[in-house]
């Protein structure tokens, strides 16, 4: 199992758009191939900052089945208008 992680900066003022938009494109990425869970989670310190968390079976399966998809347009269509600026995304394995 892997986890991407991304910090998402919502431009002010939108965070309820957001979340109503997020809350759509959660049934996208749960109907993915290799998709394990996932959580975001709203920043007490920092005003507008998310932490997505996605947990997939493999890395090829966010990379490549997701990524390359018709249905990551319809997410980036939903979502990426949000972003200021566009965030970073990494993925992480366990360690123990």
């Amino acid at each position: 199992m892997i986890q991407e992680v991304a910090i998402l900066k919502i431009k002010p003022n939108r965070n309820q758009e957001f979340e109503a938009a997020f809350q759509e494109a959660s049934a996208i990425i749960a109907s993915m191939p290799g998709y394990i869970s996932h959580s975001l989670q709203k920043c007490i310190e920092v005003e507008n900052q998310y932490l997505l968390l996605v947990n997939w079976q493999t890395l090829e399966d966010h990379i490549v089945c997701f990524r390359r998809s018709q249905k990551y347009q319809t997410w980036k269509e939903l979502l990426h208008h949000f972003y200021d600026p566009f965030p970073t995304v990494e993925h992480y394995e366990r360690v123990f």
